[in-house]
């Protein structure tokens, strides 16, 4: 009588980057030498944000590689590489935060074309997070969790949680900067949450 044919259209999504031990351990060398706020360009209502300082080596050997397998897997978006060639990129911003409970970071986005967040240390386990007495009876509840959010093809604001849990750490997403994003906070920990972000612009 009829067929059908589903049709899905291009989309622009994100990476999921797994950073091996010796990057990880470079990140925490970076970290223990933090200095200076980083709070007063950030949207985060976070008590702590440091700078840090690159050397260049985590841009070369990770983010590089990460913006050319970007344009390969989504060749469509950001639309700001179609005329600007990828060795115009630098890291301007590089920053690491430290979350406490009760602290969070409101739904924003970044300058520049790409920017990413690496988790160092998660101190909380969003099952035991949500689970807390006040939120049993929440629909959806999303303490302590990470999410990204985006308009999908029927025009409609979705969101996609990342639960926040210790397996998590050494982990890194890697977006386009116009992407919302944001944190909840936790609860019940005097623990610090550290991660670590920045921004790529073109020079």
């Amino acid at each position: 009588m009829f067929s059908c044919n589903p049709v899905y259209p291009p989309v622009t999504g994100w990476l999921e980057v797994g950073l091996s031990k010796e990057v990880v351990n470079y990140l925490w060398s970076r970290i223990d030498k933090a200095q200076g706020s980083a709070k007063g360009n950030l949207a985060g209502h976070i008590s702590s944000s440091l700078d840090l300082v690159d050397e260049n080596r985590y841009f070369e050997d990770i983010l590089l590689g990460c913006v050319q397998n970007y344009t390969q897997q989504f060749p469509y978006t950001p639309k700001k590489l179609n005329h600007m060639k990828i060795e115009g990129l630098k890291l301007n911003g590089f920053w690491v935060n430290y979350q406490k409970e009760h602290e969070f970071n409101p739904s924003h986005d970044h300058g520049g074309v790409f920017s990413f967040v690496v988790w160092m240390k998660i101190p909380t386990i969003s099952k035991d997070q949500n689970n807390k007495d006040f939120l049993r009876d929440v629909n959806n509840s999303v303490a302590s969790d990470f999410e990204m959010s985006y308009i999908d093809t029927s025009g409609v604001i979705t969101s996609y949680i990342y639960k926040m849990n210790p397996d998590m750490e050494g982990n890194m997403l890697f977006f386009p900067s116009s992407f919302r994003h944001g944190v909840y906070p936790f609860y019940d920990c005097n623990e610090d949450r550290i991660s670590i972000s920045g921004n790529l612009y073109y020079t």
